[in-house]
């Protein structure tokens, strides 16, 4: 029987998700090796059994192998849940998204998704070769056409969010955001106030780093995690930012609770829009992750937090140079 948790608006847009949404990248992709499907379809169907509704993906994990873990674990539900998924950032063929390109690719993740529409499908990158007013454009046809119902964008900075909106309203902006990359703070966020744009923090829990479960010495893989080639990752950086998990683990001492669940409940605290959703490769990661909607965090703990936070030197760029190219400001 699925439980019941609190739900959250994604802006104005009408879309209405569980308080925490689940990101299904690592059971495929991106940060070690990918698990076995009927693990994968555990480990979904245990997160909607435990009241999440709000399930992100994209062509580009895998490439396309998340999306069919996701397609199969969800179809026996789909009628109750979210489904986000993302075009146009795919290693082999870069960034594209030309209207032709779009449509195609829709049709394909349907077809992964095993569905007949998704909820809310987002631009993973913004492609600078295509005009975002055409991007939206074909979106908003989409929308007409019943094959999405709401589209977002993924790493776009406050005027292509703009643009975009004046065409057809943008449910959600996903944009890498935690307690330890505040870059959204200064110009995303308050545009999205501004429009009623749902604001959807991916690596919330710092790629892992702030759940306090990785040490100086942990070794990443560079075959199969990400990491590997982030500069926040290497050994001295790790070390350099220790300081930031001790922070996290002396509120949450405070709370009873967790690191993870302060990291969480930080970004839960910051907006009533902001729905975080945290990777969860493991059954047991989520009741963990869950608990943070139940950790109340005053305005004396956000700003001693910021005040801590203000001390310390995040050391290291938060993606690989390749990445940070495709992100905006």
């Amino acid at each position: 029987m699925m439980m019941k948790i609190e739900k959250r608006q994604l802006g104005k847009s009408g879309l209405e998700v569980s308080a925490l949404g689940m990101g299904c990248m690592n059971l495929s992709f991106g940060t070690g090796k990918a698990v076995d499907t009927e693990d994968g379809i555990r480990t979904i169907h245990a997160a909607f059994e435990k009241g999440i509704t709000f399930f992100d993906t994209a062509e580009a994990y895998g490439p396309f192998t998340n999306e069919l873990l996701v397609g199969e674990a969800l179809q026996p539900f789909r009628k109750d849940v979210i489904i986000a998924t993302k075009f146009g950032m795919i290693s082999k063929t870069g960034i594209n998204s030309r209207p032709k390109h779009i449509r195609k690719v829709v049709e394909e993740s349907l077809q992964r998704l095993r569905t007949d529409y998704i909820d809310l499908y987002y631009q993973h990158r913004v492609d600078p070769h295509v005009p975002i007013e055409e991007v939206a454009g074909t979106l908003k046809e989409l929308i007409w056409e019943g094959k999405i119902r709401h589209y977002g964008l993924s790493e776009a900075g406050a005027e292509t969010i703009r643009k975009a909106h004046g065409i057809h309203p943008v449910a959600a902006v996903q944009n890498q955001y935690s307690i330890w990359t505040r870059e959204p703070e200064e110009k995303v966020l308050p545009v999205c106030e501004e429009l009623g744009i749902g604001f959807v923090p991916w690596g919330p829990l710092g790629t892992g780093f702030l759940t306090g479960n990785i040490t100086a010495d942990t070794k990443f893989d560079s075959a199969t995690d990400l990491r590997a080639n982030f500069p926040r990752f290497t050994t001295e950086a790790m070390k350099a930012n220790m300081p930031v998990v001790d922070m996290l683990r002396q509120i949450a001492t405070a709370k009873d609770a967790k690191p993870v669940q302060v990291a969480l409940a930080w970004l839960m605290a910051q907006k009533p829009w902001i729905v975080p959703i945290p990777g969860m490769d493991r059954i047991e990661y989520i009741e963990d992750n869950l608990r943070s909607i139940d950790v109340e965090l005053t305005a004396e703990d956000l700003s001693e937090i910021d005040r801590k936070m203000a001390k310390i030197l995040v050391q290291g760029a938060r993606l690989d140079e390749g990445l940070l190219s495709m992100s905006e400001d």
